[in-house]
């Protein structure tokens, strides 16, 4: 059959299509429906293409041929191209294979949750011993400022110290404020039916002292400042700008990693104790307001029942904390590639790397200061 600018045939199961004029976006007006609507007539099983008399060929027009290649959804067809030259037939198989790769096209097989298992799995141990092996590289570069500490760049800590700790006290403080208000809330409806409201301080207490805000106050610099660190080391990895350090003779680890590590350690102890605070004084609000428990005695059962020992069950847990989620930001931020995806795919990671190291490591530090018995 004979149309406007093409010609179609069956021959042997052999669908043949010879193009002719210009197929260009300019030249063609909804010529995709009309030229499905045409193969409905054809059976084939194959297609052959003939560009001899092709004048002109872009996407739009090499999208429009390559639907030929499509008897129903689920069917593909072999393909040739004759009298082509080069740059048309490269046109052809760019924009066939990338309709070719469609996610619909793909079938999923029985066994595919078991390769994804695997693949996670081995993507799992690769990321830990890659965090492991720079951890270790983070405790030399450690090892040579503690023998000499004038070569720490204190300038970039204390700006880091600003911008991970000053900067994050309200969002930690009111965030810990509420956490603290709602464990009093449960720990008065759940007590008051026993008669033992004042078990509510313990409650809040042990739990925000010990566990809360610990937590709270990591997975918040978790995804506030890894994520920070993560896309400002890949950014630099993208320009360049690591391997501009490396030629000037300036030690990555030594001027990105150890700073921001460092600035953690000192500044994630102070959140925590801010956070801790801001708790406990929630807590002693809803106790006044609800049960009468004031402010005095609050603080005297605190003391009593709770001690000096659970708040520094928490706070000597931090610096650990620190560490790790420094590490594993830095760590991702150098992992980048030049692509803008692999950065948003390596803060991702970074993000959720990190609080899950953070629980894991907490949930260490639980077993061990029970065996202790602390």
């Amino acid at each position: 059959m004979i149309y406007d600018k093409y010609k179609l045939s069956v021959k042997d199961k052999v669908l043949l299509v010879d193009v002719t004029g210009s197929w260009t976006i300019k030249d063609i007006d909804n010529d995709i429906s009309k030229f499905k609507a045409n193969l409905d007539a054809y059976e084939y099983e194959s297609v052959q293409y003939d560009f001899l008399k092709l004048n002109n060929l872009d996407t739009a027009g090499a999208f429009i041929l390559s639907q030929a290649l499509r008897v129903n959804p689920k069917d593909k067809c072999d393909w040739i191209i004759c009298n082509s030259d080069e740059g048309y037939s490269t046109l052809m198989k760019l924009v066939i294979a990338s309709i070719s790769c469609s996610a619909g096209d793909k079938k999923r097989r029985w066994y595919d949750i078991l390769t994804n298992i695997g693949k996670g799995t081995d993507r799992f141990f690769y990321e830990l011993v890659e965090t492991l092996a720079f951890l270790g590289q983070f405790f030399m570069v450690l090892m040579h400022f503690i023998f000499r500490p004038q070569k720490v760049r204190w300038k970039s800590v204390v700006a880091l110290i600003e911008e991970i700790g000053v900067n994050a006290v309200p969002i930690v403080m009111t965030l810990c404020f509420f956490v603290g208000a709602v464990i009093a809330y449960m720990g008065v409806n759940l007590l008051a039916a026993f008669g033992a409201s004042i078990f509510m301080v313990d409650l809040v207490g042990i739990s925000v002292l010990r566990e809360l805000a610990p937590i709270i106050v990591a997975v918040l610099v978790a995804g506030r400042s890894n994520s920070s660190f993560t896309a400002q080391i890949g950014a630099m990895k993208m320009r360049q700008e690591i391997d501009a350090l490396k030629v000037i003779g300036l030690d990555a680890y030594e001027t990105l990693v150890f700073p921001r590590a460092l600035a953690c350690i000192i500044a994630l102890p102070i959140l925590t104790f801010l956070g801790m605070m801001s708790g406990i004084f929630s807590g002693m609000l809803i106790a006044w307001m609800t049960m009468d428990i004031s402010p005095i005695l609050f603080l005297t059962r605190l003391n009593e029942a709770v001690g000096i020992e659970s708040f520094w069950v928490g706070l000597v847990k931090t610096p650990f904390f620190a560490i790790v989620i420094a590490i594993i930001g830095c760590r991702q931020g150098l992992a980048v590639s030049g692509s803008v995806e692999s950065l948003g795919s390596r803060t991702t990671q970074s993000v959720v790397q990190s609080i899950f190291a953070v629980i894991a490591l907490n949930a260490i530090f639980a077993i061990l200061f029970y065996q202790m018995g602390v």
